[in-house]
């Protein structure tokens, strides 16, 4: 079974341009915690999780440095929780999306992307042809196209 015969083909997307804000509200219509992140030719530049969210409104602890010849503190978070989700509203989408996305060709075999999204520990990951995104594909449609006959 290949990456096109279970991906799914309409998939929720944002621009570059788009802000946070924009981000948020379509984890919230669409009840989904990633999306890919593209430029105007529908190219695959970046993409945006729940965890990029929740690391960045967590509180960040002070953090101590220290080594033999010098030693400083890193000071995590002076704000209130309130103020860093309205920071974060305002922010541009890649200011906090990963820029390096772990996608795969839509004639990827099953397996392969059963072993790349066990192996780098995500849920979800983008599929491309000729260098745009056609589709997406998340542990859940590996899981019911593998085992849907033997069940």
């Amino acid at each position: 079974m290949l990456a096109h015969e279970i991906m799914v083909h309409q998939v929720h997307k944002v621009k570059e341009n788009d802000t946070v804000r924009f981000v948020i509200e379509k984890f919230i219509d669409h009840r989904i915690s990633g999306l890919p992140v593209v430029n105007d030719r529908n190219e695959i530049v970046g993409f945006i999780s729940d965890g990029d969210i929740m690391r960045y409104i967590g509180k960040h602890e002070d953090r101590v440095v220290d080594n033999f010849y010098y030693a400083f503190v890193i000071k995590g978070d002076q704000e209130e929780f309130e103020e860093r989700e309205q920071r974060l509203l305002q922010l541009n989408v890649l200011e906090i999306a990963k820029r390096k996305v772990f996608r795969v060709p839509w004639n990827e075999p099953i397996e392969n992307i059963a072993a790349i999204l066990g192996k780098k520990q995500i849920k979800k990951v983008p599929v491309e042809r000729n260098g745009v995104l056609v589709g997406i594909i998340s542990r859940g449609d590996v899981i019911r196209n593998s085992f849907k006959n033997l069940l």
